[in-house]
């Protein structure tokens, strides 16, 4: 079980503003047989709670940006409200993507969307790329 939660934790830091890639994780267990539909709810459970922590910074520390250490450039967050605005909460499906998935949910809480909205949307689109990843890795789908 101990397997799982390293896998869930891996995920969880892998959504988060720290750079982390828990698909190596992931696979690395199925290859050592693990049960596939664990792994898969452990990683998008993970990764989707790694979310909320990004949502939640967006949405209470704003207040912050003009500081040092603020994860987020003043020109960086202007760019990805205009495309957030642009595309809406639909773009939370998106936010599995390895650069600008992260940001992408911290400007939802910046731009105050609602909660289980944004929880949906980004399980969603988690929970298909850590099944794509599966699948690819099974060698069930070819590229």
């Amino acid at each position: 079980m101990l397997s799982y939660w390293l896998l869930f934790g891996s995920a969880f830091i892998a959504a988060t503003i720290f750079p982390f890639y828990s698909e190596i994780l992931l696979v690395t267990l199925l290859a050592d047989g693990k049960n596939v539909a664990l792994l898969w709810l452990f990683a998008t459970a993970g990764n989707s709670l790694g979310a909320v922590v990004n949502w939640l910074l967006g949405k209470y520390l704003l207040r912050f940006q003009t500081k040092r250490w603020f994860p987020f450039k003043l020109d960086q967050l202007a760019r990805y409200q205009a495309w957030f605005q642009k595309y809406g909460v639909w773009s939370l499906l998106l936010a599995w993507m390895p650069l600008g998935g992260d940001a992408l949910t911290f400007i939802a809480g910046m731009m105050r969307v609602n909660f289980w909205v944004f929880f949906l949307l980004t399980a969603i689109g988690k929970g298909l790329r850590y099944a794509v990843v599966i699948l690819l890795t099974l060698g069930v789908i070819h590229f």
